[in-house]
């Protein structure tokens, strides 16, 4: 079994060959302004418009938490916006961070990366303005993804 690979640099700038899944977490309130959505939008403006637009429409839809929306970016790129934290803040309920939404969604996208024999790139998703903790987060992508076979690579910018 293959292993989560570990680098310095921007996940919004994925090495390697071939197709590449980039999955990050959004919240289920519709916001997009703050972590490590910036980064992407300043790259691509598709993915923000996909999830704006995913959450207006929620009601014929099925935006929800654990849900992931897969936005094609480039000939072989894709970025995964996965539904994986309540609201925005931490607050009396604790932290934002769906720990099995985020399960869930990573069983859609080891669904599609096999489908179309993709690597998965992300930043510690779920860890930043989530709340997070990777100790919660890693075993999660070790049983979805890795254990499928997938190649994962996971980016600690500088």
């Amino acid at each position: 079994m293959s292993e989560i690979t570990y680098v310095r640099g921007d996940a919004t700038a994925p090495q390697g060959k071939g197709v590449k899944l980039i999955v990050h977490v959004c919240n289920d309130l519709g916001g997009w302004g703050k972590g490590f959505v910036l980064a992407l939008s300043r790259r691509w403006p598709e993915p923000e418009a996909a999830y704006r637009r995913w959450h207006r429409e929620r009601a014929g839809n099925d935006f929800a938490l654990g849900a992931a929306q897969f936005v094609q970016v480039g000939p072989y790129l894709w970025v995964v916006n996965m539904v994986g934290q309540r609201g925005m803040r931490t607050g009396s309920k604790g932290v934002p961070v769906r720990y099995e939404a985020i399960d869930t969604a990573l069983g859609a996208v080891a669904a599609r990366a096999g489908e179309l024999g993709a690597s998965v790139h992300m930043p510690r998703i779920g860890c930043g303005l989530a709340g997070g903790t990777w100790s919660r987060i890693e075993p999660l992508i070790e049983r979805r993804l890795i254990s499928a076979g997938l190649s994962v690579t996971v980016y600690d910018h500088d």
